[in-house]
């Protein structure tokens, strides 16, 4: 039987890909848990500087749900800790940078998965948009949040229409970072997944959580900026990245 998702170690990055091309990289729900799995994994793990997220193919990085699953009556409901790592990864809080490569396509669940990454890199032949309306439904796993990504008057033209937009205009508004041909989405990617993956571990998951809950909860986020500031700047890495600087040398991280 074919994985539904490919992992594979790019040195610090973890790629994951969705291998449903015959349905689109449609989401079911043993494929949602086994997201959910391995970013829980490269969490735990402290050599995992990176997540890279992609589909194979390139028609679509995800149709989102599967809606043959979804007419079945099979549930999607998130009741094993790969469905909870998922949620987590929806929600912004896995602690690793995750870098999108959206190879194709993404909308509804597929697009609310993109937004689940930090920054993307988008084929210029992909389109994004939330179609739920149009089914009887409604953006539930994040996409009602996508006015905290790009304006709300677009964010409200997306819901409410269920029309998709071109790679050019999701660029425009600030839905994705670049947009490349279809054949450089992945190495410029990984490219940007490496940039990320020199930095310190410790700055990289404090200005993650900062700049997410800055746009969300403006409290919260002051609360836990002197928290995240004890933490930091009395950390190894913090006296190492200021030791590489004086002896003009890479910094060696340690995640403490």
């Amino acid at each position: 039987m074919t994985e539904e998702l490919i992992r594979e170690r790019r040195g610090p990055i973890l790629v994951l890909r969705l291998n449903r091309p015959d349905a689109r990289n449609a989401l079911t729900p043993q494929l949602l848990s086994g997201i959910g799995a391995a970013v829980l994994e490269a969490e735990s793990e402290p050599e995992i500087r990176v997540i890279v997220l992609t589909g194979t193919g390139d028609r679509a990085f995800c149709a989102g749900m599967d809606l043959r699953s979804f007419s079945q009556g099979e549930s999607m409901g998130l009741d094993d800790e790969g469905r909870l790592g998922y949620q987590r990864l929806i929600q912004g809080q896995i602690a690793l940078p995750v870098v999108g490569a959206a190879n194709g396509t993404a909308i509804g669940g597929g697009l609310e998965l993109l937004l689940a990454c930090d920054v993307t890199v988008a084929s210029a032949q992909a389109r994004f948009g939330f179609p739920e309306v149009k089914r009887g439904l409604f953006p539930a796993g994040g996409g009602t949040f996508v006015g905290t990504r790009i304006p709300l008057a677009v964010a409200l033209e997306m819901t409410l229409t269920g029309d998709l937009i071109d790679a050019a205009r999701a660029y425009q508004v600030g839905l994705v970072n670049a947009v490349v041909a279809a054949e450089e989405v992945l190495a410029t990617a990984l490219a940007l997944a490496e940039r990320i993956s020199e930095n310190a571990p410790l700055g990289l998951a404090a200005a993650k959580e900062l700049v997410r809950l800055g746009v969300s909860d403006a409290a919260q986020a002051t609360s836990r900026m002197s928290e995240w500031q004890s933490t930091v700047f009395t950390s190894d890495d913090a006296k190492e990245g200021a030791m590489a600087f004086v002896e003009k040398r890479k910094p060696v991280w340690k995640g403490r």
